[in-house]
């Protein structure tokens, strides 16, 4: 259960034109949980030509790939994150909590003066957050 009223979204903006942010960040970790682009995808509601376009864009951003591939065949395929994609998604989910702890005053002030009948896209849960 989502116990947080607020919490902040980080997105990176980068000089070269590249954004680092929570969809990519979403799509990495389910990649690593699933071993599938496809199926990562698919958990997100988007299609797989949009994952495998979100995978190929996380994988160009940097210098080293972040996720790797195995193309299908009588082995089947998958995906898994490489050591330098596994650590991206370690230091962006640590920049998260960083935020969290610095912010935590601030995001519960708002969180307590947010009129309750608002009815705006709801959110996802929270960053570390789960059902009790």
């Amino acid at each position: 259960m989502n116990r947080r009223k607020a919490w902040p979204s980080l997105r990176f903006d980068f000089v070269t034109g590249a954004r680092l942010g929570p969809g990519k960040v979403d799509l990495m970790e389910r990649v690593q949980a699933v071993g599938s682009i496809r199926a990562a995808g698919a958990a997100m509601g988007m299609s797989y030509r949009r994952a495998w376009l979100l995978a190929d864009e996380i994988n160009r951003m940097f210098t080293t790939p972040v996720i790797a591939a195995k193309h299908g065949g009588k082995a089947g395929g998958g995906a898994t994150l490489t050591p330098f994609g596994a650590e991206v998604l370690i230091r962006y989910r640590a920049m998260e909590a960083r935020a969290r702890d610095v912010y935590a005053e601030e995001l519960a002030w708002l969180g307590a003066n947010m009129d309750g009948g608002f009815e705006g896209k709801a959110p996802k849960a929270a960053p570390g957050d789960t059902d009790d």
